[in-house]
């Protein structure tokens, strides 16, 4: 009885033929390496970046203006922990062939190998800034991570169906701040426009660059090719400026780009170009608060490491 060896190039094409059919991928089944590494790249840095972007607002925990806004934020930062808890466990089994775990992806962190969102870098000097992080940055990751619902990767897919679920409450929750402060005195309106000044590069760089190099191909091609996602850097950027431009709008704001319009004939929007450059220093965490984000994290994962050798302890 003979025994058909399978090649490495019709595994290939068997894999392709499943994602473009519609099949999910499970942890257990066979991918090609640069499907991996996409994925441990794109989930690891999503997971840490929730887990990172619980920290600006947690510094308003003790600061938020009355005991119902501080509930409300408390149980967001909840929220956003748990997220990344549940991602990094995605990640964790994309890692098991290299006989990493969890605890890798924080000494990642930790060694500026594992970059986090470029937005989590960042200062919120002011409650509007608290308000402007949960409406518009929650706002642009709703936008990112619906367009990934559909991803060719099972795990990661039903992971996005809560946190989505769970993010369009965080926004609802920012809007509700902006909201009310839009209300409210003359002051607390320019505490709005004020966090919006500071705020909208940092928006604008959420998406990533249109591409990557000089050549004008992309890393996002490769999660576009696999079926992770569906859209580019760019589109979803002109997603979430053709959502929330009206919206800004509506309240009085100004946004701080003079350039700003619909071009009609391409249906897009032309805006000035955030500093690229700015953004390579602030994701290799040489932001306003790369470092003491990075440390607070860190002395919190050092200082419950007997959480995680008693669980250890107990499991085995």
């Amino acid at each position: 009885m003979s025994t058909t060896k399978i090649t490495e190039e019709e595994k290939l094409e068997n894999f392709i033929q499943r994602i473009e059919s519609g099949e999910k991928i499970e942890a257990e089944d066979w991918m090609p390496e640069e499907y991996r590494v996409t994925l441990i790249k794109l989930i690891s840095m999503h997971g840490i970046s929730e887990i990172m972007g619980a920290l600006p607002e947690k510094e308003w925990v003790p600061k938020a203006p009355s005991l119902h806004r501080k509930l409300g934020i408390m149980a967001k930062v909840q929220d956003e922990m748990g997220h990344g808890q549940l991602l990094l466990r995605v990640a964790e089994d994309l890692l098991k062939p290299y006989g990493k775990n969890r605890g890798d992806l924080m000494q990642d962190l930790f060694n500026g190998d594992l970059k986090f969102h470029n937005v989590f870098h960042m200062p919120a000097k002011t409650w509007g800034d608290a308000g402007l992080i949960g409406w518009l940055v929650d706002g642009a990751a709703i936008i990112t991570q619906t367009n990934m619902l559909g991803a060719s990767y099972g795990p990661y897919a039903r992971a996005l169906q809560r946190i989505c679920a769970e993010e369009v409450f965080h926004a609802q929750h920012g809007e509700a701040i902006i909201m009310a402060l839009a209300e409210g005195t003359e002051v607390q309106k320019a505490m709005i426009q004020e966090a919006l000044n500071r705020w909208w590069d940092s928006l604008l760089m959420f998406f990533g660059p249109a591409t990557s190099n000089t050549t004008g191909t992309s890393k996002q091609d490769v999660t576009v090719k696999y079926k992770i996602r569906t859209k580019t850097n760019e589109e979803l950027r002109q997603d979430f400026l053709t959502k929330y431009i009206p919206r800004i709008l509506s309240l009085g704001l100004t946004i701080p780009d003079p350039s700003l319009h619909y071009d009609e004939e391409q249906k897009t929007w032309i805006y000035q170009q955030p500093d690229w450059n700015e953004f390579k220093k602030i994701i290799k965490n040489q932001g306003p608060r790369s470092q003491a984000r990075l440390n607070l994290r860190r002395t919190s994962y050092e200082s419950n490491a007997w959480v995680r050798e008693a669980l250890s302890a107990a499991i085995s």
